[in-house]
């Protein structure tokens, strides 16, 4: 196989695992874009022998909210720079969303990160390595489900169990899995493990 058969190969797990990832975010996802075999990825984004990673660019909807809106970018460069994080800002604008996603090849310079943090009080905007979505985290044997609650599922746990969050155990915001999950500080997931004693274990963890 061919450098460029590879990088074919590649981008297809990346783009694969990103709709994965947005669904299991509550986003809309078609199904035949979740099954999207190699050949079809190739057809539609690299018809010449290389992916064009503009035309990889997509946005989705929440389920339950289609205000929320969030768009997924695929820089060209190899290194992102203060300049496509810009015209990626000025894009989400134009289009009224205030949630995107940055997968880049190798990485994001630190004036472009400054940027990113600067624009967070408006707009979230979040970034994945290429090689981080290679596979998806959760689909491995080891990681249990995670579910995230809803403030208000988070609410009924807390009144039920009579605590207070901080008494929650916590996971951090750069945890791979809560990155997976875009889980922000106050949010609680739920873990749901298998127990050989009664079937299933059931805990809690706070991002903070």
């Amino acid at each position: 196989m061919d450098n460029e058969s590879r990088e074919i190969v590649r981008l297809w797990r990346v783009y694969r695992t990103i709709h994965q990832l947005c669904a299991h975010r509550g986003y809309l996802i078609a199904q035949n874009e979740l099954d999207q075999d190699l050949e079809k990825f190739t057809s539609l984004f690299a018809s010449h022998g290389k992916v064009d990673r503009n035309a990889l660019m997509f946005m989705v909807q929440k389920k339950d909210d289609p205000a929320d809106q969030m768009l997924v970018f695929f820089p060209d460069e190899t290194s992102v720079g203060v300049k496509t994080i810009k015209k990626y800002c000025e894009l989400m604008v134009a289009k009224s969303v205030g949630r995107g996603i940055v997968i880049y090849q190798d990485k994001i310079t630190p004036m472009a990160t400054k940027v990113i943090s600067e624009v967070s009080h408006s707009y979230h905007l979040e970034s994945f390595q290429e090689a981080d979505l290679l596979v998806n985290i959760t689909e491995h044997t080891l990681v249990p489900e995670h579910i995230v609650l809803t403030p208000e599922e988070k609410e009924t746990l807390l009144k039920r169990y009579r605590l207070k969050e901080t008494q929650l155990p916590r996971i951090q915001p750069s945890d791979p899995i809560a990155r997976y999950y875009g889980l922000a500080r106050g949010q609680v997931v739920k873990i749901m493990r298998p127990s050989e004693t009664s079937g299933r274990y059931v805990s809690y963890r706070l991002c903070y």
